[in-house]
């Protein structure tokens, strides 16, 4: 009886959610605000607010716009309220201190623990934490080892970058997809609108039951989008198609459901040019839209965002302030905003295809690739300039998906990680104890801890309370990852003889 009132509770709760609008502020040249990709004008009431400075991306803001006031008035003034000061219009470098506001949500920092991250349909702990640089003192060494939403492409800024065009190298995009072709065409437009001088677009059509997505890339994108089927249905195997097809220097992945910023390739490749030792980069990844109760709630919960200050994971020079490095892969970013240098990934075999969306193991794909790089002795950079938006899945239903599909992806990577480095495993059992306390922590079901303007939540303020149905969803989907990965794995096996 209990249990039955709460969850009432609970779906009550879901459905009061009311929906926030979604737009960006720029503070320099006299301010100027737009409406987010796919989103209408801003109107009176709550506005989830990425604020940029010279068309840097630089922190988010929540606001409410009264009845009647004109919208970017009052977001201005919140913007700037209580920023830090400097000069107005010299555009911060990369990792300064995000914009913040004594009455809006604080900037994103990075997450105290987003183990799940491209599972954001899991709740994150959101205290604020300290960011200190990968030089910390190092805690251990990792051993080494060689419905589709309207969306449009954003209006290009005046983005200063720290990367001149002729410094980025030759890159390869790669977008997996499977009977989504209304939902990829946006992709690729944003994509097709990149200021990266040099790059070529590879749509990965993953088991295909119709021609859709061939049609949409041979009549709308002809010779700019290169075509390739890959008739075994999963995340890690249509991605590994990508890889052997790739020409580039980089390999970088997105989604069929992101509309890039403009600037997004420069940004997220320019780090290779900067630091041989790179093997992947991560960028930042905001919504698209909050319009339905399942969109707020995620992203009032962390969402996919890893926050404002840039960040270089180092497996010679571990961080202090990261016990569980490097097997908390979801905090260094999410599959549909990575890249990678085109010969580490070949050289550590690419994804492992038991893993990811499509497969009995559900997940984990990306965080597998993550942990692979860095056991191989490669940095990874995490930079809040290469920015994608992501259109979040839209119903309860997605959610109750999403939490166990996700919770069995962290096991099945964790799983993965074991059975193709048997090496990893004492740093893992070293781990092991203070891992399931993370894991508990990571699965607790939360009250709401409303911010002073409402929902979505920052890192530091959770908005909405996270379901416990949702919870448990997530740790069912933990004890089923490792068995779900050996199956998948027997069932390539199969597949092979």
């Amino acid at each position: 009886m209990y249990r039955a009132a709460r969850a009432q509770q609970e779906i009550q709760r879901f459905l009061d959610i009311e929906p926030v609008q979604v737009a960006e502020l720029e503070l320099d040249d006299g301010g100027a605000l737009r409406p987010g990709p796919g989103s209408p004008p801003v109107t009176h009431g709550e506005v989830f607010v990425l604020v940029r400075r010279g068309g840097r991306p630089i922190g988010t803001l929540l606001g409410s716009v009264p009845e009647g006031a004109d919208p970017k008035t009052v977001l201005m003034d919140l913007a700037t309220r209580e920023q830090a000061p400097g000069p107005p219009s010299a555009g911060p470098a990369e990792g300064a201190a995000p914009v913040t506001t004594a009455q809006a949500v604080v900037a994103r920092s990075v997450m105290a623990s987003a183990e799940t991250a491209p599972a954001a349909a899991v709740p994150t702990a959101m205290a604020p934490t300290a960011t200190p640089s990968a030089s910390a003192v190092p805690a251990v060494t990792a051993p080494t080892d060689t419905t589709a939403p309207a969306a449009v492409v954003p209006t290009a800024t005046a983005q200063a970058s720290t990367a001149p065009a002729a410094a980025v190298p030759f890159t390869t995009v790669v977008v997996a997809t499977r009977e989504r072709a209304e939902k990829l065409a946006y992709a690729l437009d944003s994509l097709l609108a990149q200021d990266h001088p040099d790059f070529e677009i590879v749509v990965v059509d993953n088991a295909p039951v119709t021609d859709a997505t061939r049609d949409l890339v041979e009549r709308k994108y002809a010779e700019r989008v290169r075509y390739v089927t890959e008739p075994a249905p999963g995340l890690a195997v249509a991605h590994n198609k990508g890889v052997e097809t790739a020409h580039g220097e980089v390999i970088a992945f997105t989604d069929d459901d992101v509309v890039a910023d403009p600037r997004w390739l420069t940004e997220l490749t320019a780090p290779f040019t900067a630091d041989p030792g790179l093997g992947c980069a991560t960028g930042l990844i905001l919504p698209a839209r909050l319009r339905t109760p399942a969109q707020v709630l995620l992203e009032s919960h962390g969402g996919f965002a890893k926050g404002f200050t840039a960040r270089t994971y180092d497996p010679q020079d571990p961080p202090a302030d990261e016990p569980l490095f490097p097997f908390t892969a979801g905090r260094f970013g999410s599959g549909a905003n990575m890249a990678f240098r085109t010969e580490v990934l070949r050289a550590a075999g690419g994804f492992d295809p038991a893993t990811g969306a499509g497969t009995l193991a559900r997940g984990g794909d990306d965080l597998y690739g993550f942990v692979r790089v860095l056991a191989g002795g490669h940095r990874l950079h995490y930079t809040p300039l290469a920015l994608v938006w992501h259109h979040h899945r839209e119903t309860w239903r997605d959610l109750e998906t999403q939490a166990y599909g996700y919770g069995a992806g962290l096991t099945a990577y964790l799983t993965a990680i074991l059975v193709n480095r048997p090496g990893l495993l004492p740093a893992f059992l070293a781990r092991l104890p203070r891992g399931l306390a993370h894991a508990r922590t990571l699965t607790a079901s939360r009250e709401a801890e409303p911010a002073a303007d409402g929902a979505p939540g920052g890192h530091d303020a959770r908005t909405h309370a996270w379901p416990a149905r949702l919870s448990r969803l997530q740790r069912r989907g933990m004890l089923y990852g490792p068995v779900g990965y050996l199956r998948a794995r027997r069932a390539l096996r199969g597949a092979a003889r």
